[in-house]
């Protein structure tokens, strides 16, 4: 019983994106391979990322989905992925030395660490994640770009 709750909890931490769309994994090996495989993502700050995009030596990519990005907003300038999953490694620049700094919602979010670990699986060399995500961006009084009601 214990290692079933401790594998219900993985589920649910791996599987808590931030696109509501994407069903939850069905099995165990689906669940725990790809956690287990993957090596932990570099952090970095609020402050960092905005001190790193203003003197253009990051490029922000958003891993939320359209509901977050609406209640939110983005990050001023950033790339925003059609998936943070199952994107197209053609919506990341061609430039695989260009530091990337992913993010998501908030803390509790990991689409930001599965879109990064995408982009390090495809080469890109400087993958980092900002783990606060637009909700930490935004309380700490940085700017936002919204986007139009659909």
């Amino acid at each position: 019983m214990f290692k079933t709750s401790l594998f219900a909890l993985g589920v649910v931490v791996l599987t808590c994106g931030c696109n509501k769309s994407e069903p939850a994994a069905s099995t165990k090996s689906e669940a725990a391979t790809p956690a287990a495989a993957a090596p932990a993502v570099a952090e970095v700050s609020v402050t960092d990322l905005a001190s790193a995009l203003k003197d253009k030596r990051a490029i922000a990519v958003d891993a939320n989905g359209v509901e977050t990005r609406q209640k939110y907003g983005v990050v001023p300038g950033a790339t925003l992925l059609s998936d943070h999953r199952n994107y197209a490694l053609s919506e990341l620049p061609s430039d695989k030395a260009q530091p990337l700094v992913f993010y998501c919602g908030g803390i509790k979010c990991r689409a930001s660490d599965a879109a990064a670990q995408r982009a390090i699986s495809a080469g890109y060399a400087k993958v980092s994640v900002m783990r606060d995500g637009i909700k930490g961006w935004v309380d700490a009084g940085q700017p936002t770009s919204t986007l139009p009601k659909s």
